[in-house]
Parts: C-alpha cells; sequence; structure tokens
C-alpha cells in the first residue's frame, strides 16, 4: 500500500507506517495506531460494502493520508537517491536564498553560515516553542475539523473559538457534535490554548 499526504499546501510525501493515526468511516471512528495497522482495519471497512466515506487522519498534523489500498501487502519503495549534506548525522542540504548582506554576516560568524544558522534556528525554536505548539495543535484540529464537521452546527463559532484560544467557547460549540468527532477534535486541540502551551 502506498501512504501519501494529501495537503494542499505541502509536497507529497511517503508515510511512516508507524505514524500514529486514527480512521474513520463517516463519523464514527473505526481505529487508532500506527499507520500500518490502522490502513488495514479502513480496508476491511471498505471491503465490508459500507456506504459511509473511509478517512484516515494523521493525529499529530491533522492531514488526511491517502492510501492505496490495491495491494494487499505495502510494497518496497526503491531507495532515494543520495542528497547532498551529511544524512547519517542528519545534515541534509538545501537551497536557502538571502540578501548579500545577510551572507555577509553569515560568513562572517564563528563557523561559517552552516553553523551560524543552525544555531539562530535553535534559538529561535527555544524563544518560539511555546507559541509553535499553540499554532501546531490549533491548525491540526482545523484540518480534521474541517473534513469532518463542516457542516455541524456551530462549526464557524468553533473554529473561531479554536483560534481565539478560548477553551470554553470551543468545547461548548462542538459539544453536540457526533461522540468520536468531538472527541477526536478535543484532542488534537490539546495545547491549542494559549494556558495549556507548556503542558507536555
Amino acid at each position: 500500500m502506498k501512504l501519501t499526504t494529501t495537503a494542499a499546501d505541502e509536497p507529497t510525501e511517503r508515510e511512516s507506517p508507524h505514524r500514529p493515526c486514527t480512521a474513520f468511516a463517516g463519523a464514527r471512528r473505526i481505529g487508532s495506531g500506527d499507520l500500518s495497522e490502522v490502513a488495514l482495519k479502513a480496508k476491511q471497512v471498505i471491503d465490508s460494502g459500507g456506504l459511509e466515506p473511509v478517512l484516515i487522519f494523521d493525529d499529530i498534523s491533522g492531514q488526511v493520508i491517502d492510501v492505496d489500498y490495491r495491494g494487499a501487502q505495502p510494497q518496497p519503495e526503491p531507495e532515494p537517491p543520495r542528497r547532498p549534506g551529511r544524512p547519517k548525522l542528519g545534515v541534509v542540504a538545501r537551497e536557502v536564498t538571502l540578501l548579500p548582506r545577510h551572507w555577509d554576516w553569515l560568513n562572517s560568524q564563528p563557523g561559517g553560515a552552516s553553523v551560524a544558522l543552525r544555531k539562530l534556528v535553535e534559538e529561535a525554536r527555544r524563544v518560539h516553542a511555546a507559541k509553535d505548539r499553540v499554532r501546531a495543535a490549533q491548525e491540526a484540529a482545523y484540518r480534521f475539523m474541517s473534513a469532518l464537521a463542516g457542516n455541524e452546527p456551530g462549526f464557524e463559532e468553533a473554529l473561531r473559538a479554536l483560534f481565539a484560544g478560548k477553551r470554553e467557547g470551543f468545547e461548548e460549540r462542538i459539544g453536540a457534535w457526533p461522540v468520536d468527532v468531538r472527541d477526536h477534535a478535543r484532542k488534537l486541540a490539546t495545547g491549542a490554548f494559549p494556558a495549556e502551551a507548556g503542558t507536555p
């Protein structure tokens, strides 16, 4: 089976078979766990002839995962071409576009441009970690809600509460939704409210 994300704003990429995810048949949750296991459960539901659409969601990003069910077993993928950098150390080369004065400054730093950029990124990650967690949770909940709850009562109001960081308003608006949809939206929204940003 080929497993790919379908987010329009991000390039398609292969998903790890161990990535946590949750599958729904309509508004009913049919499985959670590793992608490889959940995909098999989803295939069983599809093969049973159910009329409800079956969707699998990434539990981290909230994105829909597209699964090709034609193969009974995952097919081995060809080895990706070697990329510049030091992949064994986790270092990968990618293009960065900067103005000449930015390159001049980076090259003047101890260790050169690469070391300086890594330090800047790590510092930004440390400073903005709480805000990044809030934003990631908000976006994950938004993607899931848009896919399964767009026609539910209070959908627009729930989104406004989500992005305004108002937990009570969010909980109130999703309260009447189908239980599985409501509970999964609540799970993905964990950490979406500023007061919870530091919660593990």
